[in-house]
Formats: structure tokens, C-alpha cells, sequence
């Protein structure tokens, strides 16, 4: 039992007592009738003024009702006697003296109560007392207990003797598996290993973007290693209190060393394991002891055991060197996003044991969702899950899990969203300039699907497909900005006016066509350099200003480039809308009637011929119960993002 809850039943204990003892002593209080003397008592009776004579249970104390309803009852008490008649008897009172009113003499059983009632009122003070001392005790007793396990160890324990999660549970991830089950033979067979004079590695630094996996993986090499696993977080090892971080560092590694061989495993250690020296405190910083205490613990001159540590973080650049040596982590497992295979047995794994319908295509569902992590999947398959049960559907179909997608990436269609009709049209035309302009350039994405039903906080949204693709030409790069500036334009032209709709695409313009000339060198006349270096603060993991090693004049030269960039992809996407004003105008009036193009559908139209068949438009289609607007969605697409790709890096 908890303190609070002893502290509760304590209170509760007490009114119990106060209570009762009220009780008690209103029931037991002193009676207010008069006492009169057994002369007296035996006069009253010679003049029939005594109706009743009350006997008590131990045949002593007696209560004298009298024949006058208005005077009050008194009482007596007799000893020596056994009963009231042998009493009157010794006053010379017969039963010729009653007359013919002669007191009525009733008896009542002895009570045990009073007596119960008498220990009570004993011994309930020292009870009292005692209690209230042990009270006391207990809590100091368990405030000490408390400040005396503050700095143990908050980690848990598992034997791993019956797996919830194993290998087969992991995909997409088979380079990190291959790693791990390595570790996983070393702990089963070590002979192995020690013949060759090899030695395990002591740590593994599992590093990945969120949602790959590094915690999944942990928990399967739980199940797989049949060994005590240790799993604390980064984060528990830090308290207020200076100290305690480091007590819990040796406490956790004493029981690894009592339980060898067996692994532990640290999720997000950059909460302790940060560089040191960008702390507020100095070396008196408690997260930077806490570190400490772990480097000589990983690598310190006791360190001859069989325990292997595990981390995982998705920040490895913040990390102390220390920390990354060969001797502590000489290994790290990176776990990237999923290739399309990665993602196909991604799925496989996560729709197993769930009623799947026939039509779906696992395929075709891995590559209409690139960029996605286990986590993102496995989202999508829950979020297909409940749709189906809320359709009241027997199984999951391929309609669920396409919705599912679009679900998890931009959240759910906004339907009940009142929109002008002026809105709505401004919306329909900037969404067709994007899919035209993408469509008749060469190096652009290709348009998967176009809508002006609002999602999230867009009014409107063009998909395109893309393949998992990790190198960017400028051709590519030129592209992507004039389909962005697409909508813009489209504006432009058929109003004559522009809008703030296009703010997002802008930003986005602006940022590729300056890391065009900044980091990937491919301005023509600046030429390949990088210009800025780029400044982070280690503590908050983020960054917060550039710092500028070129002059005012080449500042100057690449905005003159960026401009240039952004202008040539302007007037080549103007050129391209006014020369192909009838097929935007045909789009943007078919997206305000269907609300909803498939690629087929786009295709067709820009090939001037009919829509294929599909279902009913979108626009009338009940709320929830009927079918998705269109019945083929399984293919590649994207949302309209251009986010920066990363610079590819040799190492």
C-alpha cells in the first residue's frame, strides 16, 4: 500500500472512531431523572403513585415510572436483594398494601454491551495512541526507503523466455538484422567466436530516422537472445537531484554484471549522451555525469563481462565522440527508410492474422507510398482496419488501404468545409496549371491524381508519382519549380488577379532554387561551391543561423541567380498554360463537376478523349457508407511537396 492511500484509510480509520465514540457516549450519557431513596420508593407505593418499577439487566438499578404522566421517572438502586419484591418486603410492604394498583415490575435482559462498551472506553485511548506512533514511523520509514531507491536503477528486466516480438516480426530492415543476429549467436554460442581469438563488439548504435524501427528491433533481439535484457530509457537517468543519474548508471550495470551474459538496451540516449561542454552547468552539469559514469562503465578497467549494450537514437550527430569509439559503440546499425521491397514486406508483416480481401495488391500498395516508415505503415493498415469496420465490411479491401494512405499522409477529406464558389473555382484552376504544367515538361513528376476537396489545412491537392529516388539533375530541379509556379500562373491567366493560395508553393520555390546555387553547386556562373556554412546549437539539436563566408558582392550574384532560376521556370510555365489555355480550362471545369481525377482520367483528357468509366463523382457520394469516388487507386503517387533532398553523402 501506497502513502497516500495509508494516509487515506488512516483519515477514514479516525472519523470512524470519532464517530462511534459519539455514539457511544450519547447513548451512555448520564441520565437527567431524579434519584429517589428505596423509603421512599416504598412510600410512594403505599400511595399508589408508582405505576411501573423498571428492573436493569443485573437486577441493581431500578427506574420508577409513576402514575402522573407530567412528573419526571426516577430511579434507585438496591443491593444485598434479589429481587424488588423481597426489597418491599423488608419495608414492611405486602401485597395487601398494592390495593388494587399495584406497580407493574418488568425485568430486561443483561446487555454483554456494556461491558464491550467499558474495555472499549479502557483501552481505546492507548489503542489510539499506538497507532498514530506507528503511523508516524511507517511514513518516515518509507520517505527513507524512498530517498535510499532514488538512485537505483529504473530499468526492466525480461528472461526473454516467452517472445512477443522475434526476427520474423522485422522487415525492410535486413542489413540491421544480419547485424543483430550476430550478436544474438555470439550470447547463445561464444565458443564460436572465441576460437578465432574474435571479440564481440561491446556496444551496437542502432540509427534511424523515427519510425524505422530501432525499438522493434531491440524487442525482437529480446526474443531472439534468450538472455536477460536490461530496456531503460535515456531519459530516466536524469533527476533534479545532482548525483543521481550516475547512481543509476552503476546500479543498472551491477545487475547486468550479476546476470551475465545479457544485453542492454538504452532507447534515445542522446537525452544523456549529448556532447559535453554545451550544457548551461559546466562539468558540474548532472547530464554530463550521468555520461561520464557511462563511459567508464562501457570501457572502464572493469569491464571484462558479457554484457553488450544496445542504443538507439535518431540524432547521431549530437552525440559525444567519447561515446562513439571503437571499445564502447564499435558498431553502428543504420536503419534508413524502406526501399520498395523493404515496404512490400513491411506490409506483409503488419496485415498478417487480419481478414485481407482478395483484391489487394501488396505491390502496387508499396509503391503508392514512398518515403514511408514501418511506423507510417503500419498506421495505414490500422487506419484501413477501422474503415472497414466502420463501413460494417467483412474484410479489408484494396478501397481501405488506398484511402488509408491518403489518410495518414494529409488526414481525412474535409467535406463539410464551405467553400465560395468563386473559391472553389480559384481552386480548380490552380490545381489544374500544377497537373499541366507537370505534365507536358519532360523531367517533371507525373500526375497521379488531382482534387479540390479540402485535406488538412490545403483547399486543394495535386498527387504525382515518384519512385524512390535519391539524385536530383537541375533539369529535375527547373522542373519541379515551374510546376509549382503552375498555379500561380494559372491564376493569373484566367483572372487576371492572384491570390495567397499559392503561398506554400512560393516558399518552396524559393527554398530549391536557392539550394540550387547554395549547396548543389549547379549555378553557371557562380559554379560548384558551397556558399554558407550552416551553424547548430548541439544542446537544442537545431539549426540557428548561417554563417556567411563570401563577400556582399557574391551575396548579391546568388540572389541575382536565384531570381534568374525562378524567372526562367516562370516564363517557360506561363508560356506552356498560355499556349494549352483550352486543356487548363477543360481540367479545371471537369475538377468542378467531379471534384476528384484520377491519372486515367487526366490522361484522357489531355488526349481529348471521354472519361473512363468509374464510380459516381465524389462530389455525390453519401458521407462514409458509399465507395471512394473513383475505383482504381493503386499506383505511385506523392503530394505536391517539394522538400529539399538531401545532399547525398559518400560516407
Amino acid at each position: 500500500m501506497n502513502t497516500t492511500k495509508a494516509t487515506r484509510w488512516f483519515i477514514y480509520l479516525l472519523l470512524g472512531v470519532v464517530i462511534f465514540a459519539i455514539i457511544w457516549s450519547y447513548n451512555t450519557a448520564p441520565s437527567t431523572n431524579v434519584e429517589i431513596s428505596i423509603t421512599q420508593l416504598a412510600q410512594e407505593i403505599r400511595e399508589n403513585q408508582v405505576s411501573e418499577v423498571q428492573v436493569a439487566g443485573d437486577g441493581q438499578q431500578l427506574t420508577i415510572i409513576y402514575t402522573d404522566a407530567n412528573r419526571i421517572p426516577a430511579q434507585s438502586q438496591i443491593s444485598g436483594v434479589s429481587s424488588i419484591e423481597e426489597v418491599l418486603a423488608n419495608y414492611g410492604i405486602t401485597s395487601e398494601d398494592y390495593s388494587d394498583s399495584r406497580p407493574t415490575v418488568t425485568y430486561e435482559r443483561p446487555s454483554q454491551l456494556g461491558g464491550w462498551l467499558n474495555l472499549i472506553g479502557i483501552f481505546l485511548p492507548a489503542i489510539l495512541i499506538i497507532a498514530f506512533i506507528y503511523f508516524i514511523l511507517r511514513q518516515a520509514q518509507g520517505t527513507n526507503n524512498q530517498a535510499i531507491s532514488f538512485g537505483k536503477s529504473r530499468a526492466r528486466m525480461f528472461t526473454g523466455d516467452h517472445p512477443t516480438v522475434t526476427f520474423a516480426d522485422v522487415a525492410g530492415a535486413d542489413e540491421a538484422k544480419e547485424e543483430l543476429e550476430e550478436i544474438v549467436e555470439f550470447l547463445k554460442e561464444p565458443e564460436k567466436f572465441v576460437t578465432f581469438g574474435a571479440r564481440i563488439p561491446k556496444g551496437v548504435l542502432l540509427v534511424g530516422s523515427p519510425g524505422t524501427g530501432k525499438t522493434l528491433l531491440a524487442k525482437a533481439v529480446s526474443g531472439e537472445a534468450g538472455v536477460p535484457f536490461f530496456a531503460i530509457a535515456g531519459s530516466e537517468f536524469v533527476e533534479m537531484f545532482v548525483g543521481v543519474g550516475a547512481s543509476r548508471v552503476r546500479d543498472l550495470f551491477e545487475q547486468a554484471k550479476r546476470n551475465s551474459p545479457c544485453i542492454v538496451f538504452v532507447d534515445e540516449i542522446d537525452a544523456v549522451g549529448r556532447q559535453r561542454g554545451a550544457g548551461l552547468g559546466g562539468s558540474h552539469d548532472e547530464r554530463e555525469q550521468t555520461l561520464n559514469q557511462i563511459l567508464v562503465e562501457m570501457d572502464g578497467f572493469d569491464t571484462d563481462t558479457h554484457v553488450i549494450i544496445l542504443a538507439a537514437t535518431n540524432r547521431p550527430d549530437i552525440l559525444d565522440p567519447a561515446l562513439m569509439r571503437p571499445g564502447r559503440f564499435d558498431r553502428r546499425v543504420v536503419l534508413d527508410r524502406p526501399d520498395v521491397r523493404g515496404r512490400e514486406e513491411i506490409f506483409k508483416v503488419h496485415i498478417r492474422g487480419k481478414p485481407i480481401a482478395a483484391d489487394v495488391d501488396i505491390t502496387a500498395l508499396a509503391k503508392s507510398t514512398p518515403g514511408f516508415v514501418g511506423a507510417d505503415i503500419e498506421n495505414t493498415v490500422n487506419e484501413a482496419a477501422l474503415l472497414a469496420a466502420r463501413r460494417n465490411k467483412k474484410n479489408i479491401s484494396m478501397t481501405e488501404l488506398q484511402e488509408a494512405i491518403e489518410r495518414v499522409q494529409l488526414g481525412p477529406e474535409r467535406r463539410s468545409r464551405v467553400i465560395s464558389t468563386a473559391e472553389r473555382e480559384i481552386t480548380a484552376y490552380h490545381e489544374a496549371g500544377h497537373a499541366l504544367v507537370s505534365h507536358l515538361l519532360p523531367h517533371a513528376q507525373t500526375v497521379r491524381k488531382i482534387t479540390i476537396i479540402p485535406r488538412g489545412m490545403a483547399g486543394g491537392l495535386t498527387w504525382y508519382m515518384e519512385d524512390d529516388q535519391y539524385f536530383y539533375s537541375r533539369s529535375k530541379f527547373k522542373a519541379l519549380i515551374a510546376s509549382a509556379l503552375g498555379g500561380r500562373i494559372a491564376e493569373e491567366i484566367i483572372f487576371g488577379e492572384i491570390t495567397t493560395g499559392a503561398s506554400n508553393d512560393l516558399q518552396q520555390v524559393t527554398k530549391l532554387a536557392r539550394a540550387m546555387v547554395t549547396q548543389y553547386g549547379m549555378s553557371e556562373e557562380l559554379g560548384p561551391r558551397v556558399y554558407g556554412e550552416k551553424q547548430e546549437l548541439v544542446f537544442l539539436g537545431r539549426e540557428i543561423s548561417e554563417q556567411r563566408d563570401y563577400s556582399d558582392a557574391i551575396a548579391q550574384k546568388i540572389d541575382e541567380e536565384v531570381r534568374s532560376i525562378i524567372d526562367e521556370a516562370y516564363e517557360q510555365a506561363k508560356t506552356l498554360l498560355t499556349e494549352n489555355q483550352d486543356k487548363l480550362e477543360l481540367i479545371a471545369k471537369t475538377l468542378l463537376d467531379v471534384e476528384t481525377l484520377e491519372a486515367a482520367e487526366f490522361v484522357a483528357l489531355m488526349e481529348g478523349k471521354d472519361l473512363p468509366p468509374s464510380s459516381p463523382p465524389s462530389g455525390h457520394k453519401p458521407p462514409e457508407t458509399a465507395q471512394p469516388e473513383s475505383g482504381n487507386r493503386a499506383a505511385d503517387w506523392k503530394p505536391p511537396s517539394l522538400e529539399l533532398p538531401p545532399a547525398p553523402s559518400p560516407a
